[in-house]
């Protein structure tokens, strides 16, 4: 007993604030995140009930992921002028309240409405946590990837517990998890982080967008190179996002049940594997571990649209899991060219950026699975992934340095 009370005394002086900082600021992206992906698993129902397409659906998630990428400038900037403590707990509750209109809408354009204020309240959080993040860790990578892991639990949680609803309440219940699961998070937000003061609280929103400093920012051969990279894996990113579960419905046949679960799956891997990403990001490089993820990805998607059993369809999730852990390789290249005054405003203003281009992923796969089927759209997710390592391939081959 005495020495299991001895471990106790040593975990508890090894627990630091800054831990705590980030384990909330996890759980806040694990809201921000629960708002976006509710709507995903009872997209077939959303078709039934509104009689809209695949393509229309894209529309209202495309506007979503829009309204989320352009909140990411603005939020770095008011965190500068109000800090980042703010700025988080009004993205967490701003994201639950807006989250109501879609399960009240009575009609599809008031949930194309909800679906884009739910986009715009989350995309409030990232910018502000990472930056706060790469000011209280070294080892940002690996900050980075556990940070980004908040999005993997939501994905692992909200697709069963969605779909589970779903089948007893309908989509309407299912889809308000996300107001519900507000509420413990933003309290514990708001008692366990200290306010955090204003870096410029004397600056206005217009003081702190110069053109030219945007634009030297934005042209920087780095941030151009990451910022395709970026792009592309983000347009993947959202596509999967959206679409996953009804693809495993159409194409493979699954209930919404198993379609669900393996949409869990597939967050599980991301989240535990993005994590091992960031690590290599830290010690191998950041073009190594994005190599990685391009290479799974490739083969994760061609499993999924190839003719084999659940067992080829569970290691292709797996894959595509692993795929989509770009993030904690290719964010923290961001931040390695970027200086410590430029890492607020001007992250946010790159992930906006590079977001308004990816945001069309949704609306893209969609389209594609209308038009072609489902085997095509997902077929053109391994050619942009070849272009990736195409990329990554050159940057070392011709040794640019990006």
């Amino acid at each position: 007993m005495a020495e299991t009370f001895g471990r106790s005394i040593v975990v508890a002086m090894a627990w630091r604030y800054r831990d705590t900082v980030l384990v909330c600021c996890t759980l806040a992206f694990f809201v921000t995140m629960v708002g976006r992906l509710a709507v995903s698993p009872v997209i077939p129902e959303i078709i039934a009930e509104f009689e809209v397409s695949n393509t229309l659906v894209g529309v209202a998630m495309t506007g979503m992921w829009l309204a989320y990428a352009l909140t990411q400038f603005p939020s770095g900037v008011l965190a500068d002028r109000h800090g980042e403590r703010l700025i988080i707990l009004a993205s967490v509750v701003g994201t639950g309240l807006t989250s109501l209109l879609i399960v009240l809408a009575p009609h599809f354009a008031i949930f194309l409405v909800g679906t884009v204020l739910v986009g715009g309240a989350a995309g409030l959080h990232y910018s502000v946590a990472t930056a706060l993040l790469t000011r209280t860790y070294d080892d940002i990578g690996t900050a980075i990837g556990i940070h980004n892991a908040g999005a993997p639990v939501a994905g692992l949680l909200t697709p069963v517990v969605v779909a589970w609803i779903a089948v007893r309440y309908g989509w309407r219940p299912a889809v308000a998890i996300t107001a519900v699961v507000t509420v413990p998070i933003a309290v514990l937000f708001a008692w366990r982080v200290r306010p955090t003061p204003p870096r410029f609280p004397e600056r206005r929103l217009r003081d702190s967008i110069s053109v030219e400093q945007s634009l030297e920012i934005l042209s920087r051969p780095s941030i151009v190179y990451t910022g395709v990279i970026a792009i592309i894996c983000d347009f993947i990113w959202q596509g999967v996002a959206t679409f996953l579960p009804t693809f495993l419905v159409e194409f493979r046949g699954y209930s919404t049940t198993t379609a669900s679960i393996l949409f869990g799956c597939y967050f599980v891997a991301l989240g535990v594997l993005q994590i091992v990403i960031g690590n290599l990001s830290d010690r191998f490089g950041r073009d190594t571990a994005t190599g990685i993820c391009a290479v799974a990805g490739m083969l994760g998607f061609g499993l999924l649209i190839s003719p084999t059993g659940p067992g080829g369809v569970f290691v292709g999730i797996l894959l595509v899991g692993c795929g989509m852990g770009w993030g904690a390789a290719v964010l923290p290249r961001f931040m390695d060219h970027l200086s410590a005054e430029e890492q607020s405003v001007g992250f946010g203003m790159i992930r906006t950026v590079y977001m308004i281009v990816a945001a069309s992923g949704s609306i893209a796969i969609g389209l594609f699975a209308d038009l072609f089927g489902w085997a095509v759209s997902f077929g053109i997710l391994i050619g942009m992934l070849a272009v990736v390592l195409a990329l990554i391939v050159a940057n070392w081959a011709l040794d640019l340095r990006y």
